[in-house]
């Protein structure tokens, strides 16, 4: 199993430092082994507000690290020229020497749209437009595009990268369809659970593997990234207090996914029209299962556990996400438990394959 890291939601201590936890924990990754660090692509909000471009970050941690593989995850490709992504990404590819990749995405936040909003609508097909297009600029052919004069221009990428190929994933919320897209296109895939349970992960995977396996040949396997809430200590119980608020204030800005998933359980109810007081209790119920079987907590111990379950769903990596607002400080000193952790997780732990028990769903515990 392999350790990366990934940022998505925190803007910063109060004294205005707003990078120091990215920087020193990607500094500590980078020297411990780990495979990657993922760093978002969010608009116009606090929460997140501090990754608008993850092509500018990863260049900057090109800069201070030497191992680690610098990734997108993701860059909202219909919100770009397939161009600005190729060229950005070569740019970081070339200050890490051959350490870039990206994951992408279509988007769904509407508001985010702003920046294209003609693009709205047709966002999952510019979506794989844009896989394409990249890999063959990527590739350093010459691609047309229609220029400031409405003629047709063919153009080719600067500067050149470093490797080959592009590293691609395909982001995915859940969808069947986007697991079943990402591997007709041969790209990996970077998933989470928010609004699907691991059983439902690991028929995803399945599917994905077997798209991959039709269209590029038998002994494709992919790549499959997870995205985990992330903070392990010396004692369960008070890793449980540590993260309870702010990954509570995390499942209440995701409930419309929870609720999503929850519908399955409570046939004939309208969950849009939950009283506010019955969707505390439902983000209180969802955080005992989130915590349990949805996220990376607890003790070193705990996570063999984790990576056992996940390995036997087709997880390739986890991409721990630490920065949901737990103290900075505490973040820091609980990456020295996720290294105790990587350094377990060696091949020879067994596998454990998912089944479609009561207990693995979001379902019984909400």
């Amino acid at each position: 199993m392999e350790f990366g890291l990934f940022y998505f939601a925190d803007y910063g201590s109060a004294g205005g430092d707003r990078y120091r936890l990215l920087l020193e924990s990607v500094k500590f990754a980078d020297r411990h082994g780990f495979s990657s660090v993922w760093t978002p692509e969010r608009h116009f909000h606090e929460f997140g507000g501090q990754y608008p471009n993850p092509a500018v970050v990863g260049a900057a941690l090109a800069a201070v690290t030497e191992r680690i593989s610098i990734r997108a995850g993701s860059v909202v490709a219909p919100l770009h020229h397939p161009m600005r992504i190729a060229e950005d990404w070569s740019v970081v590819d070339n200050l890490s020497r051959g350490r870039a990749g990206v994951s992408l995405a279509s988007g769904w936040h509407a508001v985010d749209f702003v920046l294209q909003p003609d693009n709205y609508r047709a966002r999952k097909e510019l979506l794989v437009e844009a896989v394409e297009t990249v890999r063959r600029l990527w590739a350093r052919e010459e691609v047309v595009f229609r220029d400031g004069a409405g003629q047709e221009s063919a153009v080719r990428m600067f500067p050149p990268p470093v490797q080959a190929e592009l590293p691609i994933w395909l982001t995915s919320a859940g969808s069947a369809d986007t697991f079943r897209t990402a591997g007709r296109l041969g790209t990996g895939v970077l998933t989470h659970l928010i609004g699907q349970d691991l059983p439902e992960l690991a028929r995803n995977v399945a599917a994905y593997r077997e798209e991959l396996a039709a269209a590029h040949g038998p002994d494709a396997r992919g790549h499959v990234s997870l995205m985990l809430h992330t903070l392990l200590g010396d004692d369960r119980e008070k890793v449980r207090e540590e993260v309870r608020e702010p990954f509570g204030d995390y499942l209440r800005s995701s409930i419309g996914l929870i609720m999503k998933t929850a519908a399955a359980a409570m046939p004939g109810i309208d969950l849009e029209r939950l009283s506010a007081e019955d969707r505390e209790f439902l983000v209180a119920r969802s955080f005992d299962r989130y915590f349990d079987t949805g996220g990376l907590f607890g003790t070193v111990d705990d996570g063999v556990e984790t990576v056992r379950r996940l390995r036997g769903a087709g997880v390739d990596e986890i991409a721990c996400l630490i920065d949901f607002g737990v103290p900075e400080d505490r973040v820091l000193d609980g990456l020295h438990h996720l290294d105790a952790l990587r350094a377990r997780c060696s091949d020879d732990i067994p596998d454990e394959t998912p089944d479609d028990s009561p207990d693995d769903t979001l379902e019984e515990s909400a």
